[in-house]
C-alpha cells in the first residue's frame, strides 16, 4: 500500500461554513432578510435554503362535466421540478395537508405555479384552476417564529386573465433545514421517487424499545405424576419467551417432587408482547422427552425489581392434557394437583446490554426512576459526505442513494435519502443528553436500496438489503467541552479481499458540559449499575443475552414507518464482534507488543547508563541513587512528582481531535486474502470434510475467546498508559491533580506511617469490604482505550 493511499485512510480537518447566516445586499420587502443574523439553533451544519408550499385543502370544487364527479388532486411546479398531491375520488372539498420544499439552489424560476386538476382514468386530467406566486414576493419565516398561517386564494384561469370557481388554502415561504415542515416534506431531491418508496426517504427519530431482563427462578415442582405409573420421573423445566428458550439441568433423581433452584434469563421489550410458557418434561428415555405440564403466564403480572432484594416466590398449578380410555375419544384436560414453584421478576437495575462494552453509548439501568440527571449535551451535524463508492445499477447506471443514521443511548437518527448522489449533503442536526461522558456515538452511512425501482446491488447479492458504505465512532471522554469539532472522516469497510475506502463523511460536533462536578464524580463509580456488580451475569449468559436485545431491537425499528432495516441495526451494534479472526488477532497480539516498547526503551536506557555512553546522564543517576539510598521516604514523592512532570509536559503533545480507526492498528493492510477468506468465511464453516469442519469451528470458537481475552489484556495496559496522554482530558487533569496531591502528602508524612496504613488496609476484614469496585478501578476501567480505532 502507498503511502498516498494510507494518507487518505486517515481523519482530516474541515472549514465549513456551519451556522444560520440569512442572506443580505437585497431590498428590504424582497423576501429576505437583509442582515445577517446570529443562530441559536442549527449551528452546526450549513444552511440550506429551500422553498416550502403547504397545500392544505380545497373547496367549493366544480365538478366535471362529463363524468358529474371530481377527482382533485393538488399539483405544484417551479421551473422543471413538479410534485404533486394524492388524489381524492368524488370530492369537491379536498383536504391534502402535504408540504413540498424546493432546494433554493436548484430553484430556475421566479414564478411559483400550484394547479388543482381533476384526475381521469383515460385521456389527460382535467385543468381547474391554478394560483402563482412571485418569488421576490414570497415571505421568509425565521426560526423561531410562528409557523406561517395559510390561506385561502381564488383560483384563476388556465391564462390568468379570469377567477374560475373554487379556492384552494396555501402557505408559501422561504425558510432552512430548521424548520418544523422539513423532515415531512416532498423534496426535490427525491422527485423521482412515488409510492411506498417515499416513506423510505424521510428523515426520522427512532427509539429503541425499553428492554427488561426477565429472571424466571425455578426452584421445586410437586407430585409430578408419569405417563409410565411405574416409574417415577426425571424430570427438567423448559422456559418460552418468544423465541427464546431456556432449559434447566435435570434433576439428578428420579422423584415426583424434584429440585433446581436454577436461574433463567430472558430479554424481553415493552410494550410486551410475548408471554412466559413453563413446561416440566419427563424424560422418558434418552430420545423420548413426555410433557408433564405447562402453565402460560403473562409478564405484565410479574413483579418489577429495582435493587438486590429478593421477590416473593409463588406457586402455580399446572395445566396437563391426558388421552381419554376410549382410543377414539378426543384430547382433553384432566386436573390433577401438580405444581411449580417459581420466582419470576423483572430486573430494572441492570443496564440490558444491545452493544458491546467497548462501544457502550448507554449505561443507565432499565428503570426509569433509578435514572440520574444528565451532565452534558451532545450536539452532531451531519454535513455530507464525499466520493461515495456507487453502490448499484439503475437503468443501465451506477449509483448510490446515500442516508446516514446515528445511534447513541436509546435515540436513533436517520437523516433523508439523498438520491443518485456521490456527493450528498444532508446538513441535519440532532441532540443527545449525555449522562456519562464515556460513551461512544456510532454514525453509519448506507445505500436505500427500498426506493420501488428496478435497483441491483454491484455486490451481486441476491438479497435485497441496504448496503454498508462505512462507519464512525467517537468517544465521548475524548472531547473537550464547548468546542466544535469538524472533520471529514475516511469510510472504511473491510472486504472479503481488502480494506476499502468508500468515501469520506463530514461531521460537526459539540459536547456541552452542564455539570463539571457531576461529570467528575461519574469517574470514581462504576461504569454499570451496581446489580452488574453484586449479582453479575457469566460470559455466556451476557453473550446469549446481548444477541437477544440486538434481535428485539432490530425487530421493533424493524416495524416503523419508515422501517430501521435489520441489516442497518445489527452493523450499528457489531453483531459479529465476537467473530474469531485471525487479522483481529494478530491486531491484539501486536497492541500487547506495542505496550512493552516503553519497558524495552527504559532497558537500554539503563544498558547506556551502565556503560557511562553520556559521563553526564550517569553521574545524575548516581547522585539520585544515593540521595534516595539516604532519604527512603524520598522514593514516592519522586514516582508521583516525575508522573506529574510527565503529564504537564505530555499536554502538549495530545490529540487535537478524536480518534478515528486505524487501518494500521487494525492490521488490515498487511492481511493476506486467505487470512480474509476465513475472515469471512460461514459459521459454521463451508470448507469441505465433516471432521475438519468440527474441529475447524472448535477451533475458531476457541480461538474468539482467546482473542477476546488478549484484547482485554491489550485495553488495560492502553489505559494505564492514557493516563499521561490527554486522551481523556478530564480523566488525565484529575490524575495529575492527584499525582501533585500524593507527592506534597508523601513527603510530609512519615513513610512508616504510610507503609502501616496501606498494610493495614490491604489485609482489613472482609467485613470491611465492599463487593463494588473502589473508587480507583472505577476511575481506571473508565478510561480510553486505542479500542476505538479498531475497525
Amino acid at each position: 500500500m502507498n503511502p498516498l493511499s494510507r494518507e487518505d485512510f486517515k481523519l482530516k480537518d474541515t472549514k465549513p461554513q456551519l451556522g444560520e447566516r440569512w442572506p443580505h445586499g437585497v431590498v428590504r420587502g424582497s423576501g429576505w432578510i437583509g442582515s445577517e443574523r446570529a443562530a441559536s439553533t442549527y449551528d452546526l451544519v450549513e444552511q440550506m435554503f429551500y422553498l416550502y408550499v403547504r397545500v392544505v385543502k380545497a373547496k367549493d370544487l366544480p365538478p366535471s362535466p362529463v363524468t358529474g364527479s371530481c377527482d382533485p388532486y393538488a399539483q405544484v411546479k417551479l421551473g422543471n421540478y413538479k410534485g404533486k398531491t394524492r388524489h381524492y375520488e368524488k370530492k369537491t372539498n379536498p383536504e391534502f395537508n402535504q408540504v413540498f420544499a424546493f432546494s433554493k439552489d436548484k430553484i430556475q424560476s421566479s414564478v411559483l405555479e400550484v394547479y388543482v386538476k381533476d384526475r381521469e382514468m383515460v385521456g389527460r386530467d382535467d385543468y381547474i384552476g391554478k394560483v402563482t406566486f412571485d418569488m421576490h414576493e414570497v415571505p421568509t419565516r425565521v426560526p423561531p417564529d410562528s409557523p406561517l398561517a395559510p390561506q385561502w386564494y381564488r383560483l384563476e384561469h388556465r391564462h390568468g386573465d379570469r377567477k374560475v370557481k373554487g379556492q384552494i388554502m396555501l402557505a408559501v415561504w422561504v425558510g432552512t433545514q430548521a424548520d418544523e415542515a422539513f423532515p415531512e416534506a416532498w423534496h426535490t431531491d427525491a422527485a423521482s421517487v412515488d409510492g411506498e418508496g417515499v416513506y423510505s426517504i424521510r428523515s426520522k427519530v427512532y427509539v429503541s424499545p425499553k428492554l427488561w431482563y426477565l429472571r424466571v427462578n425455578v426452584i421445586e415442582a410437586q407430585d409430578l405424576e408419569s405417563l409410565d405409573k411405574n416409574q417415577l420421573p426425571q424430570a427438567f423445566v423448559k422456559a418460552h419467551v418468544g423465541n427464546q428458550v431456556l432449559k434447566t439441568k435435570l434433576c439428578p433423581t428420579k422423584t415426583t417432587n424434584p429440585t433446581w433452584n436454577e436461574d433463567l434469563l430472558f430479554v424481553v421489550a415493552e410494550p410486551f408482547e410475548e408471554h412466559l410458557e413453563i413446561t416440566v418434561e419427563n424424560k422418558a428415555t434418552s430420545a423420548k422427552h413426555e410433557t408433564m405440564g405447562k402453565k402460560i403466564l403473562q409478564l405484565t403480572d410479574f413483579e418489577r425489581r429495582l435493587d438486590h432484594r429478593p421477590v416473593h416466590s409463588k406457586w402455580y398449578n399446572l395445566e396437563r392434557f391426558g388421552f381419554g380410555v376410549l382410543e377414539g375419544d378426543k384430547r382433553h384436560e384432566r386436573k390433577f394437583s401438580t405444581r411449580i414453584h417459581l420466582r419470576v421478576c423483572l430486573e430494572g437495575a441492570y443496564h440490558v446490554l444491545d452493544e458491546s462494552t467497548l462501544y457502550i453509548s448507554d449505561v443507565r439501568p432499565t428503570a426509569r426512576q433509578l435514572w440520574k440527571q444528565p451532565i452534558g449535551i451532545l450536539e452532531v451535524g451531519i454535513l455530507s459526505a464525499q466520493g461515495l463508492s456507487p453502490m448499484k445499477s439503475k437503468d443501465g447506471k451506477t449509483t448510490t442513494d446515500a442516508y446516514c443514521v446515528a445511534k447513541y443511548g436509546q435515540k436513533w437518527v436517520r437523516t433523508r435519502t439523498i438520491m443518485e448522489s456521490s456527493n450528498p449533503k444532508w446538513n441535519e442536526q440532532y441532540t443527545w443528553e449525555v449522562y456519562d461522558p464515556c460513551t461512544v456515538i456510532t454514525l453509519g452511512v448506507f445505500d436505500n436500496c427500498h426506493l420501488g425501482g428496478s435497483e441491483k446491488p454491484l455486490s451481486g447479492g441476491g438479497a435485497k438489503n441496504d448496503s454498508r458504505i462505512g462507519k464512525v465512532r467517537i468517544r465521548l471522554s475524548t472531547l473537550e467541552t464547548d468546542k466544535i469539532y469538524t472533520h471529514s472522516y475516511p469510510l472504511l469497510v473491510l472486504g472479503s479481499s481488502e480494506v476499502k475506502k468508500m468515501g469520506e463523511l463530514q461531521l460537526a460536533f459539540r459536547f456541552t458540559c452542564l455539570s463539571l462536578a457531576h461529570m467528575i464524580y461519574l469517574y470514581a463509580h462504576p461504569l454499570l449499575p451496581k446489580m452488574h456488580y453484586l449479582h453479575p451475569f457469566t460470559v455466556n449468559q451476557l453473550d446469549s443475552l446481548r444477541y437477544q436485545a440486538m434481535r428485539i431491537v432490530g425487530v421493533r425499528l424493524g416495524r416503523a414507518e419508515p422501517p430501521l432495516r435489520s441489516e442497518v441495526v445489527e452493523y450499528m451494534l457489531d453483531v459479529d464482534s465476537h467473530m474469531w479472526s485471525m487479522r483481529k488477532s494478530k491486531a491484539n497480539f501486536f497492541r500487547i507488543v506495542s505496550l512493552f516498547s516503553g519497558a524495552i526503551a527504559m532497558s537500554k536506557w539503563l544498558g547506556d547508563v551502565r556503560y557511562w555512553k553520556n559521563p553526564v546522564t550517569t553521574i545524575l543517576v548516581h547522585v539520585l541513587y544515593f540521595i534516595l539510598i539516604c532519604y527512603p521516604e524520598l522514593i514516592l514523592p519522586t514516582i508521583f512528582l516525575y508522573m506529574f512532570l510527565i503529564g504537564i509536559w505530555n499536554y502538549r503533545f495530545r490529540q487535537r481531535h478524536p480518534p478515528h480507526m486505524d487501518t494500521k492498528l487494525s492490521w488490515a493492510e498487511v492481511v493476506n486474502r486467505d487470512e480474509l477468506d476465513e475472515e469471512f468465511d460461514t459459521f459454521p464453516t463451508s470448507k469441505a470434510q465433516d471432521v475438519v469442519r468440527m474441529r475447524y469451528d472448535r477451533l475458531r470458537s476457541l480461538a474468539g475467546r482467546i482473542q477476546t481475552v488478549i484484547g482485554d489484556m491489550a485495553t488495560q495496559g492502553e489505559r494505564l498508559l492514557a493516563l499521561l496522554s490527554w486522551r481523556d482530558p478530564r480523566a488525565t487533569a484529575l490524575f495529575v491533580v492527584f499525582c501533585l496531591i500524593a507527592a506534597v502528602g508523601l513527603y510530609v508524612t512519615p513513610f512508616r506511617i504510610i507503609a502501616m496504613v496501606a498494610g493495614l488496609f490491604l489485609l482489613r476484614h472482609p467485613r470491611f469490604r465492599s463487593k463494588l469496585p473502589s473508587v480507583p478501578i472505577n476511575f481506571f476501567r473508565r478510561l480510553p482505550s486505542r479500542a476505538d480505532g479498531m475497525l
